[in-house]
């Protein structure tokens, strides 16, 4: 077994840091090193208001295996989680000590007396260097804190930016009109109210790493994001945008945001186009407002564009809070502006208990407030080993919108719902039910060859 290591950087001075827990980490049978906490902003809506709350942030990097000790400085631990619960992450509790280990890079949610906010998010990441290229081609921030000129640093084609651990960048980071980009390094780049990372009509784009507020890609094709995380506290802060855009692919992404998760739209602003092979294969998202993901909607008549060839694999959604019934569903496809709507697949979705949502939202509809046309329709979705676990949540909608604009051909395998087996032939449901009536789910008109296997 290889031997074990463990990174910690300072947070930087003049950093606004939060003291409801201490945080330790030390490799096997090393000497405890304490581990700084981030302040971060989130949102919470309370009576439609948004209100700003506080949580922590830990982060280090590690190879082998570490031990990580969280103690709550301000109240005792009557009970606590670790999230996602499909970690499988169980600690030893000691007072007001929670102490457990971890053999592989993960991003965590410590959460103590069922508090969602005020928790602890750790961010525990593989070791990553300083890359080896050219120096003229290298824009490096090293450890402290770097004010950008202007708030925002343009990335010219083949450049590599690393961001070492312990660096704050404040201001954002544009890739306009570039190509054979790479941003690389688990510090930090702290904006307000924008884009920390914006790629935008690229070609060849590499991000790994960092903590930010909102990654959009628009007008691009050939970007590949992984171990970025994101967090906004802002009305309409999403996430991780797609625009049209195609071959855009994420692996291993956490999204905490005040508004969808992760989205794909087609024209909209200043991008215009279809969106086509796009891959999420392995993400966590939380949705403090909106959707944790969300298809469609976007578009402009006529362009009848089309969204197809889109996979979500490996998805843990942890929380979604909406009020609105139009803007509910982990799984939302709201698919408006004469948008084609096909080839989607859904696999190994696991969805903790909602504080106000649905488990999903599949509608051919004219939302005239974003839209000038309702959708061209939902076809060919295929939703496998989706499990919810938790308090009962709203009903799932299910709808076309007319003859012409219909959702056909949706399949849902393996479709559990706190341990209940969803199937055409399951033996617990009556003959006059429909199957999605076992389900919570309202399928309304329009809606063509749905099967539950």
């Amino acid at each position: 077994m290889a031997e074990s290591e463990l990174r910690i950087a300072s947070i930087p001075e003049g950093i606004e840091t939060l003291d409801d827990f201490v945080v330790r980490a030390r490799t096997v049978g090393g000497s405890w090193q304490e581990v700084g906490t981030y302040a971060m902003k989130v949102d919470e809506v309370l009576n439609t208001k948004h209100n700003t709350r506080m949580v922590s942030v830990a982060k280090f990097e590690f190879e082998g295996e570490v031990e990580i000790e969280v103690t709550s400085a301000k109240e005792d631990i009557q009970s606590y989680c670790i999230r996602p619960a499909s970690f499988g992450i169980k600690a030893q509790q000691t007072g007001r000590t929670l102490t457990f280990k971890l053999t592989s890079p993960h991003y965590l949610s410590v959460e103590i007396n069922g508090k969602r906010f005020g928790n602890l998010h750790i961010f525990a990441d593989k070791i990553m260097t300083k890359p080896k290229v050219r120096k003229r081609d290298l824009i490096y921030f090293g450890p402290g804190v770097h004010r950008l000129s202007g708030d925002t640093l343009a990335i010219p084609s083949g450049k590599t930016v690393f961001i070492d651990q312990g660096a704050v960048v404040i201001g954002g980071l544009s890739v306009y009109k570039s190509h054979d980009v790479a941003i690389l390094g688990h510090g930090i780049i702290s904006t307000y109210r924008r884009a920390g990372i914006n790629v935008a009509y690229s070609q060849n784009v590499t991000i790994d790493g960092p903590l930010t507020t909102q990654i959009p890609v628009g007008g691009s094709e050939h970007v590949s994001i992984s171990n970025a995380k994101a967090i906004s506290y802002w009305g309409w802060g999403d996430g991780m945008n797609i625009f049209a855009s195609s071959n855009v692919k994420y692996k291993n992404v956490f999204c905490r945001t005040s508004d969808d998760c992760s989205t794909i739209y087609c024209t909209r602003g200043i991008y215009h186009g279809s969106c086509r092979n796009i891959c999420i294969d392995g993400a966590i998202y939380w949705a403090d407002v909106a959707h944790p993901i969300m298809i469609g909607l976007h578009s402009q008549t006529p362009e009848d564009e089309i969204i197809e060839n889109v996979t979500y694999r490996n998805i843990d959604i942890l929380d979604q809070a909406e009020a609105q019934i139009d803007y509910q569903g982990c799984l939302g496809i709201n698919n408006g502006d004469n948008i084609l709507v096909r080839n989607l697949t859904f696999e190994n979705i696991r969805i903790e208990s909602l504080r106000r949502g649905m488990i999903l939202n599949f509608r051919v509809c004219f939302n005239k407030k974003y839209c000038t046309a309702p959708g061209r329709g939902i076809e060919d979705v295929t939703v496998r080993n989706l499990s919810y676990t938790g308090k009962e949540p709203n009903l799932s909608i299910i709808t076309g919108y007319n003859e012409e604009r219909q959702i056909k051909n949706l399949t849902f395998e393996n479709l559990n719902i706190n341990g209940l087996r969803i199937s055409d032939d399951m033996s617990s449901k009556p003959k006059w039910y429909k199957t999605s009536d076992m389900a919570n789910f309202f399928v309304g008109e329009h809606v063509e060859n749905i099967t539950f296997k």
